[in-house]
């Protein structure tokens, strides 16, 4: 997205995707490891939900595109790549919503709502990831 939207010249556009992937991996990693860190803490069973195993397939694919070698090997289908673990995401955010969603009442709501808002947001980005580029004077 940083490629459709920043208007700067390539190499800037670069930057802010790399940054922007860079911060999306250290928080990953960072809510693994609290979820990792809590369940040792509570004596609760890792790794039994969809939500962990999605997390961590997740988790993985993301980092194995960092490696700039392994970028040039699957080039034409780096963006591709990029589209499908962004979904396999909102399906991991979904399914946590999904595993600790409450009992009826203003919670359970809460809980929808931030659902439906997840899938509208990743409905959007499809589809911008999916239209030709907007914006054509920065393409060098």
């Amino acid at each position: 997205m940083a490629f459709k939207i920043v208007r700067a010249p390539k190499k800037v556009q670069k930057l802010v995707h790399m940054l922007l992937q860079l911060l999306a991996l250290s928080l990953g990693i960072f809510g693994v490891s609290v979820a990792f860190k809590y369940h040792k803490k509570s004596q609760i069973q890792d790794m039994t939900s969809l939500h962990s195993w999605l997390g961590i397939v997740t988790i993985c694919l993301f980092g194995l595109q960092a490696p700039k070698r392994t970028r040039a090997m699957v080039l034409p289908l780096h963006a591709y790549a990029g589209l499908a673990i962004f979904l396999l995401t909102v399906c991991t955010a979904e399914t946590g919503l999904v595993e600790k969603s409450a009992e009826p009442g203003m919670e359970s709501r809460l809980v929808n709502f931030t659902g439906l808002f997840i899938l509208l947001f990743a409905l959007a980005v499809s589809f911008s990831a999916a239209l030709p580029r907007v914006f054509r004077g920065y393409d060098t």
